[in-house]
């Protein structure tokens, strides 16, 4: 009876999560991840249409508002479009999203932070531990060094990778700007024609074969070069991290946060 009764209280005390775009590579990795994890359970994921249903044992939707009912916490790494439909009805229940989703404008992000004055929203261009702590490293080394020391950012993803530079790329730049105390707009460069101003946060991009994700932070100055870089092997890294995230929200207020208040830096 004692073992029933525990069982019963681990149920209770599981986490729903759902996952926008359950069939796509980061949706597997997410699957993989939770599957794993005795503190959460899936009980619903999205499809961009629903033409050809895939076999699973979820309930299967194309619905945004049916999917933020059917979990405590969504996790989405789609497209910009689709997680801001997805964002407003995650809102309306007042319950969590994870949002790994790259490429927003200004206007769409604008319309995410406006979710999270009712939804707990966790927002990240990187969800790894080591992506995050190399975010603090690069801003930290920017602050020490002056504009003598060139700052250039290059990375690598997948083949079929939309959006560049790399969500990941552009949160490594803002945390450079921010060691540095100037905006990344005003500094961000990523043409490569004509001569490098002192300054310039430059960015370049490579794009091919099945790989997970490359970054690099180069500080060149007179003589010696530091280099401060990550390496993704796989997925899992981002989905145990978005999934830590989603069980750090539950008892959080409504509001937008990244995985800095989730680690701890």
């Amino acid at each position: 009876m004692k073992k029933s009764k525990g069982k019963l209280i681990n149920m209770i005390d599981q986490l729903t999560l759902a996952i926008a775009g359950f069939t796509g590579r980061m949706g597997q990795a997410l699957i993989a991840s939770a599957q794993g994890n005795e503190r959460i359970k899936i009980t619903a994921g999205s499809v961009r249409t629903m033409s050809a249903q895939p076999a699973t044992d979820l309930y299967v939707t194309s619905n945004p508002a049916i999917l933020a009912d059917k979990a405590e916490a969504v996790i989405d790494f789609t497209t910009p479009e689709a997680t801001i439909a997805l964002a407003r009805e995650v809102a309306r229940t007042g319950g969590i999203m994870i949002v790994g989703t790259t490429g927003f404008s200004d206007g769409q992000q604008k319309k995410l932070a406006e979710c999270a004055s009712s939804a707990r929203i966790i927002q990240s261009g990187n969800f790894s531990l080591g992506v995050n702590i190399l975010e603090s490293l690069v801003e930290r080394t920017a602050a020490l060094l002056n504009e003598q020391y060139d700052i250039e950012i290059n990375e690598m993803h997948h083949k079929y990778k939309k959006d560049a530079p790399s969500g990941t790329a552009l949160m490594l730049g803002r945390a450079a700007a921010k060691g540095r105390g100037v905006s990344l707009d005003s500094k961000k460069v990523v043409d490569r024609a004509g001569e490098r101003k002192v300054g310039d946060i430059g960015f370049s991009v490579l794009r091919g074969g099945d790989v997970v994700g490359i970054h690099n932070v180069l500080f060149a100055g007179g003589g010696e070069l530091i280099t401060l870089s990550h390496h993704g092997f796989s997925r899992a890294i981002y989905a145990n991290g978005a999934i830590a995230a989603a069980l750090w929200a539950r008892d959080k207020k409504a509001g937008l946060y990244s995985m800095h208040d989730v680690i701890g830096l």
